[in-house]
């Protein structure tokens, strides 16, 4: 592999494509997933909701979306995980996932608990379910590369926000802070409305995100997705796609190394 690399960051929504008109309601098509999957050739893929969660918070084994896509990327070493069961899970996307050109090995996989926020779902009171971190290294040009996906729980579809319940973004930092002294990336939905402050936090332990600007969801005009970095590497372009194989857009980025 060259000493540039790409990145994809992407929330698939457990293959649920994008239909303006009854969005909730539009049929998976895990085909256009992968479609879209392929047209970026990135050398690391990070993807959230690779599977759609089953009544009473079942599990499918073998998972049949992270099944489906290591045998069309055959060429690509992954790694999958579900949080771990709860009967409480909601009906939407849960897993997560790493897809790599290269051998991936030191695999982690870190809990996010989520506070105990009471909330509506049609009538019903509810609490959420925890959240995940999955990690690995990886080499690329000779350079061991940590590689970090997550997704976080959207405090503002709660009516609250992770600005007052931080413990899972400070899990979060931390792993970023026992890295920071290689090549490290973190990619995910981080589902802050507000980003400004995530971006401030993983500042303090030494990362940027490639951006900050433009929205990276269809549903509100949020920035949740995002590719940090640590200082052992340089961003050589990126890119945010609109792609009707989800409620989020695409982010890519180049990155070359510093050192």
């Amino acid at each position: 592999m060259a000493a540039h690399f790409k990145v994809l960051q992407f929330n698939m929504q457990f293959g649920q494509i994008w239909d303006d008109a009854y969005p909730d309601h539009a049929p998976i098509k895990i085909e256009a997933t992968i479609a879209e999957i392929r047209a970026h050739n990135a050398d690391i893929i990070m993807l959230q909701e690779v599977e759609h969660s089953l009544p009473g918070g079942q599990q499918a084994q073998p998972p049949p979306h992270y099944t489906r896509l290591k045998q069309e990327f055959k060429e690509y070493d992954s790694y999958f995980s579900y949080p771990k069961p709860d009967p409480r899970e909601l009906p939407f996307g849960i897993g997560l996932a790493i897809l790599s050109k290269t051998p991936l090995r030191e695999h982690i996989c870190l809990n996010l608990p989520s506070p105990p926020v009471e909330f509506d779902f049609f009538g019903e009171k509810k609490t959420p379910t925890d959240r995940l971190l999955i990690g690995a290294t990886t080499k690329i040009a000779g350079h061991d590369v940590r590689i970090m996906n997550t997704h976080l729980l959207a405090f503002f579809m709660l009516n609250s926000t992770s600005e007052v319940h931080r413990s899972q973004r400070e899990l979060v930092a931390q792993q970023l802070t026992i890295h920071r002294d290689m090549p490290t990336l973190l990619c995910g939905d981080f589902n802050v409305s507000k980003h400004e402050s995530l971006i401030s936090q993983f500042g303090d332990a030494g990362y940027q995100t490639v951006q900050s600007k433009e929205i990276t969801w269809r549903r509100r005009p949020y920035v949740l997705d995002h590719i940090f970095y640590s200082p052992w590497l340089k961003p050589a372009g990126w890119s945010v796609k609109p792609t009707p194989a989800s409620d989020h857009h695409t982010l890519t980025a180049e990155f070359g190394f510093t050192k």
